[in-house]
């Protein structure tokens, strides 16, 4: 094992592949349909133009480049997207570029946006974060921007007291609600009925649009930007044959990345035939896209059987290489943030991986700490990433992700040759942020409404 760590190569990935952003949406996003006032109303895919308070607005938008170390006889490459110190995962782009479309709406049309996010936890973390410094910059006023984000228990120990919960005006435009009602999914459903039931009457009593944020081309187009960085500062073309590794729920990072791999090919800056392979990295409790990716479906009837160990009291199975050979519980979620069953985007990661190469893992807690103090090592680069205890640590994709990296390897699943880029998604700990509360816990729409619109 070599853990000679490189010096990190920064970019700012919005601010210096601006020009990429629009090549993407074109290539996948039209003009949403939905018109002002209706449910399905989405600001256009239009940027503001890179003034100087816009260019300080996507000021923590940086992504770094360096190589982590060589194991197994492969190169293992990190993409570092955890920047941003008010958020530490790479929602903080997508939500950047989402908050300036609103931006560019409402200065075009004078028309208040409130937009509308279920999520597991860091999506609404960053766009909470992106419309924070959106007035803070003076881009909008906080009449004219808000958001509202719903969030299931599960996940209360992620979310952090930020510039919009230091102030009552804007923590009560902007509420953190917790979501009772059941499954961690259930947000999605309550989401959308909610915007379903009020964004006609929010439009014609206060001129404010309803925003339901969950659109897959929101992210598609802000992810496009990693290929970009890649092209700049560790280009295929120069490099062995490459997988890219990521801690998935949807894939949602992986498949942006695609997208511009699309986008730079189609413009001579990338060939096609070295465009890497993906591994996609998961835990026990939500194996949905290896299993559909393995077998063709997400039934928990393919996972090994595991048998408890009396010796150790663990749970182990030694009958497929892609599933933990250790574990506590064979259901247990090691993160909440990857709750996403079943998902829509298996079919797409599914064809990528059939022509470019790749495959997945799960991985479990248990292994994770066993490889916590050498990923330790190899991450605490230019700064502090994993804190010494991992019971600190509250998001867990890049420890999964790196854990899933080395675990492929051992079990000989990375072809011989190929070298491996991390991408890393997000990794904070308890001790980076002071823990915000919610500010209601709510079940039904009505719950939701007397929250929503307690500021008129």
């Amino acid at each position: 094992m070599d853990s000679t760590v490189s010096m990190t190569t920064s970019r700012n990935l919005i601010v210096d592949y601006y020009d990429l952003i629009p090549a993407a949406i074109a290539r996948c996003a039209p003009p949403p349909a939905g018109a002002s006032g209706t449910p399905s109303f989405a600001p256009a895919f239009d940027l503001p133009a890179l003034t100087d308070d816009v260019r300080r607005f996507f000021a923590p938008a940086t992504g770094g480049w360096r190589r982590l170390g060589e194991y197994g006889g492969h190169p293992i490459q990190f993409l570092d997207l955890t920047g941003n110190p008010g958020t530490r995962t790479t929602k903080t782009f997508a939500s950047l570029v989402m908050v300036a479309r609103a931006v560019e709406h409402i200065r075009r049309t004078g028309e208040a946006i409130r937009i509308f996010t279920p999520t597991s936890a860091n999506k609404g973390i960053a766009l909470r974060d992106a419309v924070g410094r959106a007035i803070e910059a003076g881009l909008v006023k906080p009449d004219q921007l808000s958001v509202v984000v719903l969030a299931p228990a599960a996940t209360r120990h992620k979310f952090r007291h930020d510039r919009l919960a230091g102030d009552p005006a804007l923590r009560a435009a902007n509420p953190l609600l917790r979501y009772v009602g059941g499954a961690a999914e259930g947000v999605k459903a309550l989401g959308r009925a909610f915007v379903d039931k009020y964004a006609a009457e929010a439009y014609d009593r206060y001129g404010m649009n309803l925003w339901y944020s969950l659109d897959l081309r929101n992210y598609l187009v802000a992810d496009a930007v990693r290929a970009a960085f890649e092209a700049d500062v560790s280009p295929t073309s120069a490099a062995p044959p490459r997988w890219h590794a990521h801690s998935v729920s949807s894939a949602y990072g992986l498949l942006g990345y695609n997208l511009g791999r699309d986008v730079l090919e189609a413009a001579g800056r990338a060939q096609p035939t070295d465009r890497p392979g993906f591994l996609l990295v998961q835990h026990l409790g939500t194996p949905d896209m290896v299993l559909s990716l393995r077998h063709g479906g997400f039934s928990r009837a393919k996972m090994p059987a595991y048998r408890l160990d009396p010796a150790s009291g663990l749970s182990v199975q030694d009958a497929d290489p892609r599933f933990p050979a250790v574990t506590d519980d064979p259901a247990e979620v090691l993160d909440p943030t990857f709750y996403t069953h079943e998902p829509a985007t298996s079919p797409s990661m599914n064809e990528l991986i059939r022509r470019f190469g790749g495959d997945g893992i799960v991985v479990s807690r248990r292994e994770c700490l066993q490889r916590y103090p050498m990923l330790r090592e190899w991450l605490n680069g230019d700064r502090p990433m994993l804190p010494a205890d991992p019971d600190e640590l509250r998001e867990w994709s890049i420890v999964m992700g790196l854990t899933g990296v080395l675990n492929a390897i051992d079990r000989g699943l990375v072809p011989e040759g190929h070298e491996v880029v991390l991408h890393g998604s997000g990794c904070y700990g308890g001790s980076d942020f002071v823990p915000a509360e919610p500010d209601a816990e709510v079940s039904t729409i009505d719950d939701v409404a007397a929250v929503v619109w307690a500021d008129r």
